[in-house]
């Protein structure tokens, strides 16, 4: 059976969307899912299922975390290939600043990938490799105007994590 590893997005903010591991793990059950981990309390799952279709697994999984939780939690999908790929042009980027990771829900178009990476401002570049963005920031990366919310903007939904979990998820779920 294929293994997949699933970002949620948007959970664990604030009082209202609360998304405890074991209440994830338990919901990826119900949607069918077997071998279930989750990583960190920030919404990433490995998992193992009949399913084929990557769109097929997020469909499920969010049907599933919304009977569950009451609220749509999107839900973004790659095999452990993917994953290890991102990991790997990560590294490539040798980058010593802040290193943050968009992972998108759909693969974006040129023009939108050229939105995207004029964004940035001195010191903030935005490096896109099939659904996963690099923002590279520099020390004051609280000020970016690379963010999530500009990555969504002009790419659709997506979810991020720091380059130290994607490289952790990588060793933990990809070898």
């Amino acid at each position: 059976m294929p293994t997949y590893v699933a970002f949620l997005r948007a959970i664990n903010l604030g009082a209202t969307r609360k998304f405890p591991k074991d209440a994830i793990k338990a919901a990826v059950e119900a949607a069918g899912g077997t071998d279930v981990e989750t990583y960190i309390n920030t919404g990433n799952v490995r998992l193992t299922t009949p399913m084929r279709s990557r769109a097929k697994v997020e469909a499920a999984l969010e049907k599933a975390f919304l009977a569950d939780r009451g609220f749509e939690v999107p839900t973004i999908v790659f095999t452990p290939k993917e994953l290890a790929a991102i990991a790997e042009e990560a590294e490539s980027f040798g980058h010593g600043g802040r290193h943050y990771v968009s992972l998108l829900k759909d693969t974006p178009t040129a023009a939108a990938i050229a939105k995207v990476e004029a964004v940035g401002a001195a010191g903030e570049v935005a490096k896109v490799g099939g659904r996963a963005v690099h923002l590279l920031l520099g020390e004051n990366y609280h000020e970016a105007k690379l963010t999530n919310a500009a990555v969504e903007k002009h790419l659709g939904v997506a979810t991020n994590r720091n380059l130290t979990v994607i490289s952790a998820l990588a060793e933990k779920w990809c070898s």
